[in-house]
């Protein structure tokens, strides 16, 4: 491939309609959502249940942009939704293998 060609290779993205439809589905099934160590930490430490983070990936928006992950395979996004009667939620998730997902982090929204 010379070099010229190789310059038009685009990377590879993720429609975020099609992300937030596996990361829904997937999160239909409590099972197919794996919280990390910091994840759990934080809800202690924020205040944020483990019900709030899944309210914001079950029925969430996208923030901001949907990017590779470290893994083939891998696509990350930061989903946001207001919890009624308190603030806005961050749940970071990483799209494994659109076969599960795994909350990295969550967050107050401000």
């Amino acid at each position: 491939m010379s070099r010229q060609q190789e310059q038009k290779v685009l990377p590879l993205r993720q429609r975020p309609h099609v992300f937030l439809q596996l990361v829904r589905n997937l999160a239909g099934d409590t099972r197919n959502v794996k919280w990390s160590a910091h994840a759990r930490e934080r809800f202690e430490e924020r205040d944020i249940s483990n019900r709030m983070a899944l309210d914001v990936i079950r029925k969430g928006e996208i923030s901001g942009d949907i990017v590779a992950g470290r893994m083939a395979g891998e696509w990350r996004a930061k989903l946001t939704y207001p919890i009624p009667g308190r603030r806005e939620v961050g749940v970071a998730i990483i799209l494994i293998r659109e076969t599960r997902t795994l909350v990295k982090t969550v967050e107050w929204g401000d």
